[in-house]
């Protein structure tokens, strides 16, 4: 089965345009366990506009299922890693004024930049993802720095599932089977939600986890989180 790491940024967002801590982000967190959430994502970005540093630190050893921080390595985000010591690091490669992710590393022109941090992380054992675009090259590019999986961002299955999903698809299929053929863990992320995520899982071998947050957080809002997650498990057996 594929794992469900819940992104929890978006709660932090709301707790944050009013102040005080309403609602709790570490008890969200537990209550998305709780639910079944198989891990919990948090993406810091240095402004702190949503998940602060401090909440990295306070969800750290409460997190009992998979702790996953995503971010672009600078050396502040670098420390606050080495410091919480997460099961796993997606490393992104985000502008500080991104609004989202929008594109994954080139593991080519990067490659000895990625290699030295991933060496960083691995020395604190510490499994490490890099966050890529469906492109073959990028795929063996990432083997070489030493990465233990891939994160294949989504976004552009997402827009095009309405279209033809066939289509959509297949471009992350190839670099699935080609992840899996060279020793890569498989991961994906990025505008997956509860009207595309089972075409997506049923059509992506060996795929090891998908990390939700803005759409699961949005769906839950009728749903409520714990028959949201229910149903994104359902869809990812």
């Amino acid at each position: 089965m594929t794992k469900l790491s819940v992104n929890i940024n978006k709660v932090a967002t709301l707790r944050n345009a009013r102040g005080g801590n309403m609602p709790n982000v570490l008890q969200v967190a537990k209550d998305i366990e709780s639910f079944g959430g198989q891990g919990i994502t948090v993406h810091p970005r240095p402004d702190e506009r949503h998940i602060t540093y401090q909440d990295v630190r306070d969800l750290a050893p409460e997190v009992t299922t998979e702790f996953n921080i995503e971010g672009n390595p600078v050396a502040k985000f670098l420390g606050l890693v080495m410091e919480a010591k997460p099961a796993q690091v997606t490393l992104v490669p985000d502008a500080e004024d991104a609004i989202t992710s929008n594109a994954g590393w080139d593991t080519i022109k990067y490659k000895d930049f990625l290699s030295q941090v991933i060496g960083e992380f691995k020395n604190k054992g510490i499994r490490t993802s890099i966050f890529v675009d469906p492109e073959p090259e990028m795929i063996k590019g990432a083997v070489d720095t030493g990465t233990d999986r891939i994160e294949l961002y989504t976004e552009s299955y997402a827009v095009n599932y309405e279209k033809n999903r066939e289509e959509a698809i297949a471009p992350y299929a190839e670099c699935a089977k080609l992840a899996h053929e060279l020793g890569l863990g498989i991961n994906a992320g990025h505008d997956l939600s509860l009207e595309n995520i089972e075409f997506f899982k049923k059509n992506m071998p060996y795929l090891d986890e998908v990390s939700i947050g803005h759409a699961l957080i949005s769906e839950a809002l009728y749903l409520g989180f714990e028959k949201t997650i229910q149903e994104y498990l359902k869809r990812l057996k």
